[in-house]
């Protein structure tokens, strides 16, 4: 690691100023990207801001036919909560398959979303349930949120703080994980919603994305046999040593029928 000054604010109007004023300065929460990250000297911030210790950023409630969970939430603790279990299950389940236990024990929700790592679980519910991410200075819908690869809308110095999650009428998630990390090759997150289907696939692009031809599919008929002879276009999706952009196609149209198999 480089060296860096370590700093550890009591609430978010300190995190923010200390921000202002220490340079490249970069926020730490689970540190789960982040530390790997400085381990290998692949990024040199001039201070790590640790917000995981601020009180208020942690929690799960249910209000207003969503689940709002706040952004320093440990996976394991949305993975195992008894409300998120009832309302939206598939969100626990996807939770509960982050990595593994010393991951989901220190990871956090606003942490990975903020990150938008291609192959993170997370952004495919935030996207598929048409949840509103709050932050410091505003609330960003989950449409305009995820820009690109491991770039979202959020200003310089802006912090998320909760995301709240419509409650779907059915919903479930699949993933086919790489052996070794866990991460995603593809995910597909599907929910049933008053608003209508929506499909957002993760692991196989840039970023995370809304699959529009299976949400048109779905929305005429909730079944995996209305998805499971849609071909995906392989033109934009990922290709590497763990899999073709060909192969990835496939995953997507193989989970998404997966995933409406078990939501149904």
């Amino acid at each position: 690691m480089y060296q860096f000054n370590y700093l550890r604010p009591k609430s978010l109007d300190e995190a923010k100023k200390l921000y202002e004023n220490n340079g490249d300065a970069k926020f730490l929460a689970g540190g789960q990207t982040l530390i790997p990250t400085l381990k290998q000297r692949l990024a040199q911030p001039t201070a790590l801001i640790d917000i995981g210790g601020i009180a208020g950023l942690a929690g799960i409630k249910v209000a207003g036919g969503a689940i709002v969970i706040g952004a320093g939430t440990r996976h394991n603790d949305v993975a195992i909560s008894a409300d998120v279990k009832k309302s939206i299950p598939a969100l626990a389940h996807l939770a509960s398959h982050i990595g593994d236990p010393a991951v989901r024990h220190m990871g956090t929700l606003g942490g990975s979303i903020a990150n938008n790592d291609p192959a993170a679980d997370y952004p495919s519910a935030v996207l598929a349930l048409g949840a509103d991410i709050k932050t410091t200075s505003r609330t960003i819908k989950a449409d305009d949120f995820f820009t690109g690869m491991f770039e979202t809308a959020l200003d310089e110095g802006e912090i998320v703080t909760e995301v709240s999650f419509p409650i779907p009428e059915k919903a479930a998630y699949m993933k086919f994980p790489n052996p070794a990390s866990r991460y995603a090759m593809v995910g597909v997150f599907v929910a049933k919603t008053k608003g209508g289907v929506r499909v957002a696939v993760t692991g196989a692009a840039s970023c995370v994305y809304r699959e529009s031809a299976m949400e048109a599919a779905l929305a005429k008929a909730f079944t995996p046999d209305a998805v499971a002879n849609i071909k995906v276009s392989p033109g934009n999706l990922n290709s590497d040593l763990h899999g073709s952009a060909e192969y990835r196609a496939h995953l997507v149209t193989v989970m998404a029928k997966r995933a409406v198999a078990a939501a149904t």
